[in-house]
């Protein structure tokens, strides 16, 4: 699939922000691949953040992605689901959802991504490409030379988003490495009221 180079990824704990708050922020800065991701609310709660979130993307063609709930994402009629090493089965996710639903997978080594591309996903993140501090128990960081070997090995027609400590100062050398895109939490929402404009940057910056 062809991914925006940009791939923002809410998290209502940083921002003290609701999703859809958050989603409208990255929208308006001109975020148009957007993931929601969730850890801490009951399913129900989550279910009704992410619906409130589904109006404001679609508002201006804002395509959603659900973190880890296949069964929210398909709920609300989301976009997509992205799924972890430790969540529902991708082949599964695809029977349940069809095949214009995107799936993303996330890898946290090489061997793992090598074998995620045979797998009925449309992208695939490796990461932590750097340090990062959004997660609680991050893996260990990667690096740019896995991603290299992981563009190297696996068809081209699979997606690979880089995740993990990206920057506006590290973004592109992550792109260059072999990423079609760059998944970015802390760089955007660390400022809550400086989400939209800081989106509006680091765009500029990808080209």
């Amino acid at each position: 699939m062809n991914l925006p180079k940009f791939y923002p990824i809410t998290d209502a704990r940083l921002t003290k922000l609701s999703h859809a708050e958050q989603v409208e922020r990255l929208r308006d800065g001109g975020a148009r691949f957007i993931q929601l991701r969730e850890k801490h609310l009951s399913p129900r709660e989550f279910y009704d953040a992410a619906e409130d979130a589904l109006d404001i993307a679609r508002e201006r063609g804002v395509r959603l992605i659900i973190n880890d709930r296949a069964d929210i994402a398909l709920a609300i009629g989301a976009d997509g689901v992205h799924l972890g090493q430790d969540d529902l089965d991708p082949a599964v996710a695809r029977r349940l959802l069809g095949e214009r639903f995107i799936i993303g997978y996330s890898t946290h080594t090489v061997a793992q991504a090598i074998e995620a591309a045979r797998l009925p996903i449309d992208y695939i993140a490796l990461g932590p490409i750097f340090d990062t501090r959004t997660k609680e128990n991050p893996d260990p960081v990667v690096g740019l030379e896995a991603l290299r070997r992981v563009r190297d090995s696996i068809d081209p027609s699979v997606a690979l988003v880089a995740i993990g400590g990206i920057t506006r100062d590290t973004a592109r050398a992550a792109l260059d490495a072999g990423a079609d895109s760059v998944a970015i939490v802390s760089a955007l929402l660390a400022a809550p009221d400086r989400i939209a404009e800081r989106t509006k940057e680091f765009r500029r910056s990808l080209g």
